[in-house]
């Protein structure tokens, strides 16, 4: 419906102009202060990061109740992903956020999601450039891999702090004699991340195929 497309663009001009800030924000820093602005990355833009993140998980939501086409267990898979390693990994560890690998990673979701939440408005107003589709349905091929390798590094960097804080490990009073040493969770939580990646690559590769395909077959018949 008509309220139900002008809401998906809305949602994603919001999405959009929050990754902007961020990826124009990055871009600017590292022109200005070069290296030195690698380290704090996190505290100038976490709290927007942070922000965007949370407000995808209406993405979920809108496949739930059919106002999206997408389909659910690829997109809930990385949207899950970024949840946990922005805030159980790199939140909970003040450590961890002065890291280069924060960088990276922020700068990899977020130049992915400016050129999405780009497509998605434009498509949602019935408008497809066939560069940008390529764009869209390519970029994350090569890149989707890389910040699944920054997550899985990103884990490993935080391990030592985890083991040596005993955040988030928890032992359970008698009659239960039961812990849960954190540390252990997320190294199965690694590779949970790699079989999730085989299979959203696989996804992506299925999602241009078909795009790109009804986007050739438009374009001729124009």
């Amino acid at each position: 419906s008509f309220t139900m497309n002008t809401y998906l663009f809305v949602y994603d001009l919001i999405q959009f102009c929050g990754h902007s800030w961020i990826f124009t924000n990055m871009i600017i820093r590292l022109m200005s202060f070069g290296k030195d602005s690698l380290v704090d990355t996190f505290y100038s833009i976490g709290l927007v990061m942070r922000l965007c993140q949370l407000l995808s998980i209406l993405e979920i939501l809108h496949i739930l109740i059919g106002i999206d086409k997408s389909r659910l267990f690829p997109r809930f898979l990385q949207i899950t992903e970024r949840i946990i390693v922005l805030f159980v990994v790199i939140n909970s560890q003040e450590e961890v956020q002065g890291k280069y690998i924060v960088c990276v990673l922020f700068f990899l979701w977020n130049l992915l999601d400016v050129v999405r939440y780009t497509y998605n408005m434009l498509s949602r107003t019935g408008i497809y450039y066939l560069p940008l589709t390529w764009l869209h349905f390519s970029l994350c091929i090569p890149l989707y891999p890389l910040s699944v390798l920054a997550k899985a590094f990103a884990i490993c960097v935080s391990l030592p702090y985890f083991e040596s804080f005993g955040t988030y490990s928890i032992k359970l009073p008698f009659p239960f004699a039961f812990s849960i040493y954190f540390p252990y969770v997320l190294k199965v939580y690694l590779l949970v991340l790699f079989v999730g990646m085989c299979f959203i690559i696989q996804n992506l590769f299925s999602e241009r195929k078909a795009h790109l395909r009804t986007g050739n077959i438009k374009k001729k018949r124009s």
